[in-house]
């Protein structure tokens, strides 16, 4: 279970800047989950991903996740359980490297480093599994280098490479927004088709709200640091884009737009 309790974060303290992002913020998300978090620019979402994984500190509250606190936990450290895929596919593996170095690197994440060939052809094989499960030809392309591969081939091996090692969190920070429509859905796909496998907890920041609705077990939407909806179970089912465009349109009327 991952546990925010009475988060605070400021932006600019001090100054004429100075912006309260959260304010005593609290979530819960139970182990199994995926939740789909929606919202405005600058509602919080990604700051909220980004505290979740250490990249940026808090300034008051905890952090939890089985009921351990991790809030003083580097980013480093939180990394070897909690796998990320960004908006820019070119986040999630290295351009200048292999596939198949590419694939070694993943599959060491969290073991201890020592004098070994950077590939172990021994788990050639197994790579080829992985891979072949995406559905894109790419085990065919083991030297390759990462960098001639298109936007949707890269995110597919950061999704992958992410999920290798056994995670406690999956976090998904809009990893279908630079990519078509055609092949952001088959990434959707894919991401639902190993979370479900994998019974990975994910938390999934998507501008798609159709994504939003189709995928997930719950549905957040953010709103200035705030939860202003959280749906699950038979909510969550019933529901359909319009009710969110409804919502959206509610706080953009109360903001005075």
């Amino acid at each position: 279970m991952l546990k925010l309790e009475n988060i605070s974060k400021y932006y600019n303290p001090g100054t004429v800047n100075e912006m309260c992002l959260f304010d005593n913020y609290n979530l819960s998300v139970e182990k199994g989950e995926f939740v789909s978090i929606v919202g405005s620019n600058g509602s919080g979402k990604t700051s909220m991903l980004n505290i979740i994984c250490g990249s940026i500190p808090l300034d008051d509250g905890k952090i939890y996740i089985e009921d351990k606190d991790i809030t003083k936990t580097p980013e480093y450290k939180r990394a070897e359980y909690i796998g990320r895929v960004f908006q820019n596919p070119a986040l999630g593996t290295c351009p200048d490297m292999t596939i198949l170095e590419n694939m070694a690197i993943a599959d060491t994440k969290g073991k201890p480093f020592n004098l070994r060939r950077g590939t172990d052809k021994r788990r050639t094989d197994y790579y080829k599994e992985l891979l072949l499960g995406l559905g894109l030809g790419l085990e065919n392309k083991l030297e390759v280098k990462v960098g001639a591969l298109s936007g949707g081939q890269r995110q597919a091996m950061a999704l992958l490479m992410s999920t290798m090692t056994p995670i406690d969190f999956l976090i998904l920070d809009e990893h279908t927004a630079a990519l078509d429509p055609k092949t952001a859905d088959t990434i959707m796909q894919l991401t639902d088709k190993i979370i479900r496998e994998k019974n990975i907890t994910a938390l999934m920041v998507t501008h798609n709200l159709r994504y939003a609705v189709e995928y997930g077990t719950r549905l957040i939407m953010m709103h200035e640091g705030k939860n202003v909806l959280d749906l699950s179970g038979d909510e969550k089912k019933n529901l359909n884009v319009e009710d969110i465009l409804l919502k959206f349109n509610e706080i953009s009327i109360e903001c005075g737009n």
